[in-house]
């Protein structure tokens, strides 16, 4: 009977964060929770986006240059993660924005900029011109033309969000998808186990097709890859995953790299450190929270980490 119970399930589908967004409890046929989920993850976009003229953060792009912007509890912490996160210069950068404002790859005006273009947006995007005040919650961009974009570590935040939200309802077992952002929430309720089974799209197959899939634990996981969002010129691949160091894509092999942790923010983190290191990391598992990785080439062939 309990086996039976768990496997009764609620989901529910909505459009946020510019994806489709599938929510799923297990052990109810109700959606209430469900519901009001939908109506935070809506709040912290209201937030947090830079797809509207107005919010908290495009607050802070607005006066650039000019004063610093007081925030929400929520946008200040998120902004402080992502701000020391790109001062470590490993490749994950949210103030990149005027770079892959000037490649728009994925969008009509997509194109290959000058060299010169390229010198004169990479001044725009130092992390380390970005003062943070954690006493008055103010953002302040020193110089006009820089932009913060929380777009490569919101949906994990927002996921991780969602989980508290869930733990506070009682929720045992359930599933965040924040468009392939993949939050898993308790022990599987269909295998004796309590593992879950995640797949790995396969980059040269629809989606949904995968290459392989791993049994994990209660984590999140999250996909960095080169296949969705390119450009081609004269027989060239430019992808979107733009290298701030360079200011150019990525010169890579590597297809996509799928990370495995407890925290889906860590996860988006993890997974931008990865996939610009193109490979394993020595020592990156010593940190019990990072359960593993996948990494999958453009030939095809796999490497694991931790699995």
């Amino acid at each position: 009977m309990i086996e039976e119970l768990a496997l009764e399930q609620a989901v529910g589908q909505h459009h946020a964060l510019g994806t489709t967004i599938t929510l799923q409890i297990f052990g109810t046929k109700k959606t209430n929770i469900i519901d009001k989920s939908f109506d935070l993850i809506d709040y912290y976009e209201d937030l947090l986006t830079v797809n509207r003229d107005k919010s908290e953060v495009m607050s802070i792009n607005h006066a650039a240059g000019k004063t610093a912007v007081q925030v929400s509890s929520a946008t200040y912490d998120l902004v402080k993660l992502a701000v020391n996160e790109s001062r470590q210069n490993y490749g994950f950068n949210a103030l990149i924005g005027p770079l892959v404002k000037l490649w728009a790859i994925g969008f009509k005006n997509a194109h290959v900029p000058t060299k010169e273009q390229i010198t004169q947006k990479k001044q725009l995007i130092n992390p380390f011109n970005v003062n943070l005040n954690d006493t008055d919650q103010t953002v302040f961009l020193q110089q006009p033309g820089m932009e913060i974009d929380l777009g490569g570590i919101a949906k994990g935040w927002i996921a991780d969000r969602i989980r508290d939200y869930w733990r506070a309802f009682g929720v045992h077992a359930g599933i965040i998808n924040l468009g392939g952002n993949i939050l898993l929430v308790g022990q599987s309720p269909k295998r004796a186990n309590g593992q879950w089974v995640v797949g790995v799209q396969d980059p040269k197959a629809a989606r949904g097709k995968n290459i392989t899939s791993e049994m994990v634990p209660e984590c999140s996981a999250v996909t960095s890859g080169t296949y969705e969002r390119y450009l081609e010129v004269d027989g060239h691949k430019y992808h979107h995953l733009i290298d701030p160091r360079t200011g150019y894509p990525v010169e890579t092999d590597l297809a996509g790299v799928t990370t495995f942790t407890k925290t889906s923010v860590q996860a988006e983190i993890e997974c931008k450190r990865l996939f610009f290191a193109q490979h394993p990391i020595d020592k990156w598992h010593d940190d019990p929270s990072r359960i593993g990785a996948i990494f999958v080439y453009n030939d095809g062939h796999l490497e694991r980490d931790n699995f």
